[in-house]
């Protein structure tokens, strides 16, 4: 398969709502920020969009929001390709550093932003409750979604 290309987003979002909704499991806290930053998106040679990256910038720090590649893509790159675009922006935009926040269940997650150079910053315990949208218990391999992970990166 062909390496899909990395470019600047700027249709409505909810035409690619299917690709943020795998990366967030709370409707509520997605309808909060779904609509600010900046997005990039990888399209597959069909023109078709195979995955996406949401940034917001803080400052000198941009939080990577919302990330996702589709399922029958997963395990070709293409996160790995998204991340390493917005690293490169940020770094010609003068920003300092990329932070990221990811479940503390979610293994696959924390095994891939540091293959991708993040490291640890801090655990928020409780992260995912009714309080910031998450309404239904939720596990991720067995594991009780409840803490989030934040990961930083300098660039």
């Amino acid at each position: 398969m062909n390496a899909p290309t990395i470019e600047p987003y700027d249709g409505p979002r909810e035409d690619i709502i299917w690709s943020f909704r795998l990366a967030e499991d709370s409707a509520e806290a997605l309808a909060r920020y779904i609509d600010i930053g900046t997005v990039w998106v990888a399209r597959a040679r069909d023109d078709t969009v195979v995955g996406h990256l949401q940034v917001v910038a803080d400052g000198d720090t941009w939080e990577i929001r919302n990330t996702a590649v589709a399922e029958q893509r997963q395990g070709q790159g293409i996160g790995s390709r998204l991340l390493e675009h917005a690293v490169a922006e940020a770094r010609r935009a003068g920003v300092r550093r990329v932070v990221v926040a990811t479940a503390a269940a979610d293994i696959g997650n924390l095994r891939f932003y540091q293959r991708c150079g993040f490291r640890m910053e801090r655990v928020v315990h409780d992260a995912f409750g009714p309080a910031s949208g998450y309404h239904d218990p939720i596990e991720i391999d067995g594991i009780p979604l409840r803490d989030q992970v934040w990961f930083a990166r300098d660039v």
